[in-house]
């Protein structure tokens, strides 16, 4: 008959973590820009044509947002695609500086055309 061996363990790896939802990075983006404004909820909402909880979920990361809905806060916020995407960029790099973006360098205009 024949031996059995003993099964070897694998080296145990850690899970890669996650990468984050981009409704999660584009809400608090959207609150950062709304807070530096020194503005409330209720005001960007009013502009935006929002409820004042649609935006508050928004900027938690709870709803995703369509593109119309995206514009009309950053209308409202005085800001743009490229704002957003450029901010988003920066906060990606600065959580994991040493992680590259599938080895290629993008610019914020082209993150701008990617969303």
């Amino acid at each position: 008959m024949a031996e059995l061996l003993p099964l070897r363990k694998s080296p145990t790896v850690a899970p890669a973590e996650p990468d984050p939802l981009w409704r999660h990075l584009a809400g608090d983006r959207l609150r950062r820009m709304r807070r530096e404004r020194g503005e409330t909820l209720a005001e960007v909402a009013r502009r935006a044509g929002i409820s004042v909880q649609y935006l508050s979920e928004i900027e938690r990361g709870r709803k995703e947002p369509s593109s119309e809905m995206v514009a009309a806060v950053l209308g409202a916020l005085g800001g743009t695609l490229l704002d957003l995407t450029a901010g988003i960029a920066e906060d990606l790099r600065a959580a994991a500086p040493d992680r590259a973006v599938h080895g290629v360098a993008l610019s914020a205009g082209a993150l701008a055309l990617a969303a």
